[in-house]
C-alpha cells in the first residue's frame, strides 16, 4: 500500500504525461519532500525536469535568484519570496511550469506575525505570472512538512484536471 504522498505524485505524473509537461520545484520548509514523492514514481523523469531545495536564504539568491533586498525587507517565508523562488525554478530549468514552497516548520522560528506552520506556496506556468497562497499548518515539525507536501501535491494535481 502506497502513502498518499506517491498516489498523488503518480496521479500528477499520468496527469503531466498526458499534457505532455514538465515540472520543476523550488523547496525550502519541506526540504525536498516534494520532490521525493515524485520521484518514487517510476518513470518521473519523463515529466519532472528538476528540484531546487534551496533552504538556506544563499542558495535561494545563488540557485534561483531571488533578490537580497527581497529577503532583508519581508523575509524568506513570504509571498514576495515565493514568487521569485518560482520565477527562478523556471528560468533555471526546462520545466513548463513549477511550484515554490517556503515557511517555517519549527520548532524555532516563529514570530507572531509568522508563527510556527506559516507557509508560502507559489506555482507559475511558463510566460504568466505567478500565484501564491499563504497556508497556516499546525503540529510539529514532521507534521508541518507533512502536511505542506500533500497540499502541494494536491494543490499541483488539481491545477492540471482544472487548469
Amino acid at each position: 500500500m502506497h502513502d498518499p504522498s506517491y498516489l498523488l505524485a503518480e496521479a500528477l505524473g499520468a496527469s503531466l504525461n498526458a499534457l505532455n509537461l514538465r515540472l520543476a520545484l523550488a523547496e525550502s520548509c519541506t526540504g525536498g519532500g516534494i520532490a521525493k514523492a515524485i520521484t518514487d514514481v517510476p518513470g518521473s523523469s519523463a515529466w519532472f525536469d528538476r528540484g531546487f531545495v534551496t533552504y538556506s536564504n544563499d542558495a535561494k539568491i545563488d540557485m534561483l535568484g531571488v533578490k537580497p533586498e527581497t529577503l532583508a525587507r519581508v523575509g524568506a517565508v513570504s509571498e514576495e519570496a515565493a514568487l521569485e523562488m518560482v520565477a527562478g525554478a523556471l528560468t533555471h530549468s526546462l520545466a513548463d511550469w513549477a511550484l515554490a514552497v517556503t515557511g517555517i516548520a519549527g520548532p524555532d522560528g516563529g514570530t507572531p506575525a509568522k508563527p510556527v506552520g506559516t507557509v508560502f506556496i507559489a506555482w507559475q506556468m511558463r510566460g504568466a505570472s505567478g500565484v501564491c497562497w499563504k497556508k497556516q499548518f499546525s503540529g510539529d515539525r514532521h507534521s508541518i512538512r507533512q502536511q505542506a507536501t500533500l497540499f502541494c501535491l494536491l494543490q499541483l494535481l488539481q491545477m492540471r484536471e482544472n487548469p
